[in-house]
């Protein structure tokens, strides 16, 4: 998305909330000859372009603090991590840091179904109407973000690979527009959360409490787009937390700390901050004519509330060493120091495209790409950006991870998602050149 600032200080729910596109280094590391970087990285060579642009985030005070997590197949991570967990205040940011990590929630949602898939306790082409029947008739506007009473019926039924790639037709109350968003806002189908302050602009409206509650709402809400014709930024990793539900039996956030978190070591990884571990929460930060003014303060963090439900598309706190867990995991095809987590063939799947041949991409964020359970899949990397500026991924041709956790709002105030990728292919090159 393009490069922007707010002029005014109203801040809309759908700027705030909206996680962006972001570039994978993908495209830059296709051409890169893979035994020349191998060569270079047990040379110990360093992430130059990574460093820099940390340092001058954080020097020029665009943000409080940025980390970096950056690390090879099995071998631990190196982490570069510049500023405080506030600006102004004295704790240094660190691995252990703790982010709002947003839309980067969505592949850790989706593995969960992959997991269900491999068990054979879902199907990636199933009707999720098999497991909610409430949305065995759904209707779909006639006009896109149109009225939400003239509709036509769904022309096929939404599955589960739909959920997974954004396919399912299903809209977002920040990225709809009119009549649907409204009706979204009434009836609490909010899945996600900014702060405990006014914000002017933002929206007070009250989510619905239980996930199983927003799934059938949802369900009486017309779709915006017909199931499996076009990729379009939705609510579908919400939904498909509910259907994870009914499938493992198990209350969706007990189902990611007992089958993921806590197998793959991910400590601290949660949908509310405990209490014990405000100490090393940061702020998170609206940029308002380019200035960091915060509007989630740590202490007073609207993620220390249990909240109404687990937002599967953007609930979750994380911390840099956390994440770069769940993609050392994924990048072992689910296996983490001699542990597995998930099945290789769910993670293999998982992070393939998998997109619908009957969807287009076609003026998306994604056009020309691929899509997997959750994240963007284009030359050999799967991730995903998060809302306040989080952004990772795993690159399978080169064996690397990479994470990158600040904390500001929206994300497109500062080119982040596109720089961080673009830094790590630049060190890429470097290092091919180091290893020629």
């Amino acid at each position: 998305m393009a490069y922007r600032e707010f002029a005014t200080p109203n801040m809309s729910r759908r700027s705030l909330l909206r996680g962006g596109a972001w570039l994978t280094a993908g495209a830059a590391l296709a051409g890169t000859p893979m035994g020349r970087v191998a060569m270079a990285r047990e040379g110990g060579a360093a992430w130059q372009n990574v460093d820099a642009m940390v340092r001058k985030y954080v020097d020029e005070r665009k943000v409080a603090n940025m980390v970096a997590t950056l690390g090879w197949g099995r071998k631990d991570p190196l982490t570069i991590a510049r500023g405080t967990l506030a600006l102004g205040g004295a704790v240094k940011a660190d691995p252990d840091s703790l982010y709002r990590i947003y839309s980067m929630t969505k592949p850790i949602t989706g593995m969960a179904a992959m997991m269900l898939i491999d068990e054979g306790r879902l199907r990636l082409d199933q009707p999720i109407a098999e497991l909610l029947p409430a949305y065995a008739d759904m209707k779909v506007q006639k006009t896109y973000d149109g009225s939400i009473t003239d509709v036509v019926p769904a022309e096929r039924p939404i599955t589960v690979r739909q959920l997974l790639t954004h396919t399912a037709g299903l809209g977002y109350g920040i990225v709809q527009k009119g009549p649907i968003t409204e009706a979204y806002a009434e009836q609490g189908l909010i899945p996600g959360q900014v702060s405990r302050l006014p914000i002017p602009g933002l929206g007070r409206a009250k989510p619905v409490e239980g996930l199983d509650v927003f799934a059938d709402r949802l369900a009486k809400l017309p779709l915006v787009l017909q199931p499996g014709t076009k990729w379009s930024y939705s609510v579908s990793l919400d939904l498909l937390g509910r259907v994870i539900e009914v499938a493992s039996g198990m209350a969706f956030d007990d189902f990611l700390r007992t089958q993921i978190f806590e197998p793959a070591g991910m400590t601290s990884t949660w949908f509310s901050v405990p209490q014990s571990e405000i100490g090393r929460f940061t702020t998170n930060y609206g940029i308002l004519n380019g200035t960091p003014m915060p509007m989630d303060p740590a202490k007073a963090s609207i993620y220390l509330d249990e909240p109404p439900f687990p937002f599967g598309g953007a609930g979750l706190v994380s911390s840099p060493r956390d994440y770069d867990r769940f993609l050392k995991m994924l990048l072992g095809y689910g296996m983490i120091e001699g542990k597995r987590v998930i099945g290789e063939l769910a993670v293999r799947v998982g992070t393939s495209d998998i997109l619908p041949k009957t969807a287009t991409t076609e003026g998306t964020w994604i056009e020309g790409q691929g899509f997997g359970a959750g994240g963007r899949v284009t030359d050999g990397s799967y991730g995903w950006g998060g809302a306040a500026g989080t952004v990772a991924f795993v690159n399978y041709k080169a064996g690397l991870r990479a994470n990158l956790m600040t904390q500001y709002m929206p994300s497109e105030a500062y080119p982040i998602h596109e720089g961080f990728p673009k830094a790590v292919a630049a060190d890429l090159t470097a290092m091919q050149g180091a290893g020629a």
